[in-house]
């Protein structure tokens, strides 16, 4: 196995030369000292396609592991890319929580952490932090920008939605901007984050470089609809960063939202959970947006949940049964 001498300063190592034109399908070897194997590893897949100078994109999947319509777009187009359209370099990671898209949780299983609170990573720490550090030192420094296909999960679903950041250079942010209307979803939202610390998204925006994430959809499971958004998507903004000698496939179109302070939701009742109203509403400020009902108090009224603002519904909590603190809708309104 090689490994750069970059490489030795992390626990992971990696069969794979970034330097190299060509096609290379190889993985991170990340040790993983267990019950049944000692001395394991697990072998998470990376694929690369370099063909010459130009700009050099990362393309991840998996972030959460009940979040298919990255990794199924991405292994897709790991079998289709032919690397004579390619010109510069196009890195592949469909599977960024590897753990987690294992077993189908947006958690690892092997240390309850989440990839995307997890940046910059930590060298010595658990495996999450561990392939976090590796990302950050080993990738996103060689990389000009980054997409990172999201979707809801299984207790959340979206509009079919690409996702940014309001930035406070202006350069990146109308190149960010750009790639986004690239990426041509339906709707493209500029997300105020109730936490942006240890994201990716934060990572690779302090290093100054294009940042496009998206909401595709949820559920635990991706629909024909949403997953051809992410792969138009992913090939339109790959030819828009002129890493991929091809025509574009949408038409570039999308709709531009953003988040007033007011937007989300935040249910302070547990119990059954009734959305009113669907996914893409325009709804006004005082509407019901849901319902929470306690079954153990049968002739109690449901809490109701209203419109905080004029907006577009574009996120619901999707589970029969909500908690606490969850997040139960998110509105946007139109920039």
């Amino acid at each position: 196995m090689t490994s750069t001498s970059l490489d030795l300063r992390s626990k992971i190592s990696t069969n794979l030369d970034y330097t190299r034109d060509g096609v290379q399908h190889g993985h991170l070897t990340i040790p993983h000292s267990r019950n049944d194997s000692p001395w394991g590893s697990m072998l998470m897949p990376v694929s690369i396609f370099k063909n010459g100078e130009g700009p050099s994109i990362l393309l991840t999947g998996g972030n959460h592991g009940d979040e298919y319509e990255g990794p199924i777009a991405l292994l897709k187009l790991i079998q289709k890319l032919d690397v004579a359209k390619v010109q510069g370099q196009i890195i592949i990671i469909p599977a960024l929580n590897y753990p987690a898209v294992k077993s189908g949780t947006r958690l690892s299983p092997l240390d309850g952490a989440n990839m995307n609170r997890a940046f910059p990573g930590d060298p010595d720490g658990s495996i999450t932090f561990m392939i976090a550090d590796y990302v950050q030192r080993f990738i996103l420094s060689r990389v000009d920008a980054v997409i990172d296909i999201h979707a809801g999960g299984k207790i959340m679903n979206f509009l079919p939605t690409a996702v940014i950041h309001n930035l406070p250079d202006p350069d990146q942010m109308a190149r960010t901007k750009a790639a986004a209307e690239a990426f041509g979803a339906p709707n493209c939202l500029i997300l105020e984050e109730l936490d942006a610390r240890g994201m990716l998204d934060t990572a690779v925006e302090e290093m100054g470089k294009v940042f496009v994430s998206t909401e595709l959809g949820g559920g635990g499971t991706s629909t024909p609809e949403t997953i051809r958004v992410a792969e138009q998507g992913i090939h339109d903004t790959l030819v828009h960063f002129g890493a991929l000698q091809a025509a574009p496939l949408g038409n570039g179109k999308t709709r531009f939202l953003e988040t007033p302070s007011n937007a989300f939701v935040i249910a302070d009742k547990a119990g059954m959970f009734e959305f009113a109203c669907n996914l893409g509403d325009t709804v006004k400020e005082g509407d019901v947006l849901a319902r929470v009902f306690d079954i153990d108090r049968p002739a109690e009224a449901a809490a109701e949940y209203r419109a905080p603002c004029d907006g577009i519904v574009i996120h619901r909590h999707l589970a029969g049964l909500i908690n606490r603190g969850d997040c139960l809708s998110v509105l946007g309104i139109p920039v």
